[in-house]
């Protein structure tokens, strides 16, 4: 039974590595599930045990490519220790990854046509939104955003990060949409976060009572 699980996994992750080269290259029209099985080497019954349809294969996909760029986010931010760094050092590396190829076709020029915008929306909060609201809660407690916005300033940021890497991908010259897109984060988080307050002054002592003489 084990061994029938893990060959399950493994004709599973076969069809899903296919789905990422072949949607990513030719995009997901020009994609047949013959192709696909082509590329694995598997049977037709093999991919319907796994997907009901092309597009549940997508959906597949997209879900991996979009957690594999949260991680890629995550382990970016995990660089740094002040939080407004590592907000930055996570959106950042969303805007590096609409450079790529693959993940341009995949997560932000058909994703939404394939999947629809709800479903693209649910994979986006899962993978990402989570992250964003608690590092905005790490910068609330520090006084630098107000706590009772850190949920809406959540949405609003990982939307500003998603809109910014469309224009990155279907840009002519996309290396300076990126640049412009950096830009215009820098902007963004520089007015939302607050400078980082001060240390309080110790208080003062008061003088020691003079001694009678």
């Amino acid at each position: 039974m084990d061994l029938r699980i893990e060959r399950g996994r493994t004709t599973r992750e076969r069809l899903i590595a296919a789905g990422i080269d072949l949607f990513g290259r030719l995009g997901y029209e020009a994609t047949s599930i013959g192709a696909i099985l082509e590329a694995t080497g598997l049977a037709r019954g093999a991919f319907y045990h796994h997907f009901a349809s092309k597009a549940e294969l997508f959906d597949a996909v997209l879900d991996r490519m979009i957690g594999h760029m949260a991680e890629q986010s995550a382990e970016a931010a995990r660089r740094f220790d002040d939080p407004v760094d590592t907000l930055r050092a996570g959106c950042s590396t969303w805007l590096d990854v609409a450079l790529d190829p693959v993940a341009q076709r995949i997560t932000i020029i058909e994703a939404t046509a394939v999947v629809g915008w709800q479903r693209c929306r649910e994979l986006d909060e899962r993978h990402s939104l989570g992250r964003t609201r608690a590092t905005l809660r790490r910068i609330a407690r520090s006084g630098r955003i107000p706590a009772e916005n850190v949920d809406m300033l959540a949405h609003m940021v990982c939307a500003a990060v998603a809109e910014a890497a469309m224009l990155i991908a279907r840009a002519q010259d996309k290396r300076a949409a990126r640049d412009a897109g950096q830009a215009a984060l820098d902007i963004l988080l520089n007015r939302l976060v607050s400078p980082e307050p001060a240390e309080a002054p110790a208080p003062s002592q008061p003088p020691a009572p003079r001694k009678p003489t």
